[in-house]
């Protein structure tokens, strides 16, 4: 059985799991704080960072979400995340690299940073104004998802995709955190709402971070 590096709160390891699960794949999970790398993990991964998806029995690691989710595309046939045309194939991409690396960028790193990282680690309080830069940045982020379900089925188009994951990776987490207001939002928070019901998706509202409890909400497919 596969085993997955991860810790609660990252949205790439979310990714992999929805992916794991989409395709009926057994793994377990194995909790690793980024500020607490272990040595024996450093062997599989040299930077110290999950997720790594492990194989003890082959020994055998991937490493980078997307790396992973391209090597199962390959691997396994059932239940395809990145599928269509060459173009179909090719926006679902483009939009997992938006999700994995703006989105990350804009809202869910700094959250993380000053929500988790600042309270757990280094006791500090977060700090307001970059709070209200990653808000203003979140209504953004929403608008254009907000466009693409508008025009579209999924968020990358009449399938269900990667993109999709990807994006509500990003996403479970910013709610977990507390920080979204789907205040004019009604077309990105009924995407969200469907994804959460997933069966995929049922692991992650289950998973906790010690010390940081989620909001009543979270766990609520309809909320």
């Amino acid at each position: 059985m596969w085993h997955l590096y991860h810790f609660p709160l990252c949205p790439f390891s979310r990714k992999v799991q929805l992916a794991l699960g989409e395709k009926g794949l057994g793994y377990e999970l194995v909790t690793l704080y980024p500020w607490d790398a272990d040595p024996n993990f450093r062997r599989l991964n040299p930077a110290g960072r999950v997720p790594v998806l492990h194989d003890p029995t082959k020994n055998f690691a991937l490493i980078d979400s997307q790396a992973i989710c391209e090597y199962l595309e390959e691997t396994e046939d059932n239940r395809p995340l990145i599928l269509g045309s060459a173009r179909a194939r090719a926006e679902i991409r483009r939009l997992v690299a938006l999700f994995d690396e703006s989105f990350y960028g804009d809202i869910t790193g700094p959250l993380l940073h000053e929500k988790m990282k600042k309270r757990l680690v280094l006791r500090q309080s977060p700090d307001s104004r970059i709070l209200r830069e990653t808000q203003r940045l979140l209504h953004e982020h929403l608008d254009y998802i907000d466009w693409l379900i508008d025009n579209r089925r999924w968020i990358a188009g009449s399938q269900l995709s990667l993109a999709d994951f990807a994006a509500a990776a990003q996403i479970s987490v910013v709610d977990y955190l507390g920080d979204i207001d789907w205040k004019d939002h009604a077309s990105a928070r009924g995407w969200y709402r469907v994804m959460k019901s997933r069966p995929s998706f049922a692991p992650l509202l289950r998973q906790k971070m010690e010390g940081l409890p989620a909001p009543r909400h979270y766990a609520d497919v309809n909320a």
